[in-house]
């Protein structure tokens, strides 16, 4: 079998599962009814864990759901982006802008402390609702005042956001890679409306401060100069992340013509395939030390999903026929396969978070934000189906 026959039929199964079990059983089971929005997780029977509701999560399934249109699904899809949208008006979106991170089933607030992470989701929750053309002007108009909103209170005078008011640290790069991903999204949807000089700023950052020179990959904690910090239980290295970075910056690239954020990308990429696949399971595990040895060899799901989508990126944009394609085909497939060793689970369309070193997955409930992950990976793979 060829590496293209390979990944092809990995990408079929995984769209499988997602038409067939997982879209299905969410769409029933994970969407509230009667106070609105989305339940956070499951048990492993796949019972509903009535979790406070997040901003991030009810942004995540309106992308879920949104992508699930797009990609051809016969369900309530857009149904389910409006329940979404309404969430997010009734609970989530202060009049003047700001995000209200967390509240109960009854709406009443849980967390409103700033949290720059639901920031960037609901900015990219908002961007995949006007992709399907859901209000788009309306959202795009949300989308600029909440970026600005968020800028006004917290942004960083050197690049970036804070991630409070006043000013403290750890200082970090994962809401970053968000906001970038949001970005992208919305200056293709609403161009000249701010969004590419937010991007450029995001990945400019990353590559002058958030990547380590002499490793190349990208730490996750930084004081408040945007330093990494050197010790702790903040010096730490994610392989998901340097797959996700390297999947940002190699889409970044290519709409700026800039050679340097492409070099970055494939370092970042070839270095987690390196040093972040365990090579008895060939799953990503979860945490790397500064210099690169295995910290946590645990391997979550979203780590699997971030790696298809890396490689499946290189497959696409690689020459057709060649080396570097065949090479990616290959590794996007064998992504995929050790990702749908997750969803091998006794509830249809439900999943494992995490499987151990010893290959036997932990007994935890299913958190229901792991979807947008899920359907990240198949997006990137549906152009080899």
């Amino acid at each position: 079998m060829s590496h293209a026959t390979g990944l092809a039929a990995e990408a079929a199964h995984l769209r499988s599962w997602m038409f067939d079990r997982a879209l299905p059983f969410w769409s029933r089971i994970g969407v509230d009814e009667e106070a609105g929005g989305f339940f956070e997780r499951l048990t492993p029977a796949g019972a509903v864990i009535d979790d406070p509701r997040r901003a991030r999560l009810v942004a995540r399934q309106i992308y879920v759901f949104a992508a699930a249109e797009r990609l051809g699904w016969q369900g309530p899809a857009r149904a389910l982006v409006r329940h979404g949208l309404c969430a997010l008006e009734r609970h989530h979106l202060r009049a003047e802008g700001l995000v209200i991170p967390s509240v109960d089933r009854d709406g009443a607030v849980v967390r409103d402390a700033f949290d720059l992470y639901d920031h960037a989701f609901v900015l990219f929750g908002l961007a995949s609702a006007a992709e399907i053309g859901e209000a788009p002007q309306h959202l795009a108009d949300r989308a600029v005042a909440l970026r600005e909103a968020m800028r006004v209170d917290y942004g960083h005078p050197v690049a970036g956001f804070e991630e409070s008011r006043p000013p403290s640290a750890p200082l970090k790069a994962n809401p970053h890679m968000h906001l970038l991903e949001a970005c992208l999204a919305w200056e293709t949807l609403a161009p000249g409306r701010g969004w590419e000089a937010l991007a450029d700023e995001i990945a400019t950052l990353c590559m002058s401060r958030l990547i380590d020179a002499e490793t190349g990959a990208v730490r996750e904690y930084f004081d408040r100069e945007w330093r990494a910090i050197p010790s702790g239980d903040h010096a730490v290295v994610e392989p998901g992340h340097q797959f996700e970075w390297g999947w940002l910056l190699l889409r970044w690239s290519a709409r700026r013509g800039t050679k340097n954020a492409a070099e970055a990308a494939y370092r970042l990429i070839a270095g987690a395939e390196a040093h972040g696949i365990d090579a008895v399971s060939g799953l990503a595990v979860n945490e790397l030390t500064l210099s690169l040895a295995v910290r946590d060899d645990r391997a979550r799901l979203w780590p699997q999903t971030e790696r298809v989508k890396a490689h499946a990126l290189l497959a696409e944009r690689a020459a057709p026929g060649s080396d570097p394609q065949r090479a990616a085909q290959h590794l996007t497939a064998e992504a995929v396969a050790g990702l749908r060793r997750f969803l091998v689970h006794p509830v249809a369309g439900s999943w494992w978070e995490h499987i151990g070193p010893d290959g036997a997955p932990a007994l935890e409930p299913a958190r229901a934000s792991s979807l947008y992950h899920i359907m990240g990976a198949l997006e990137a793979v549906t152009p080899f189906t």
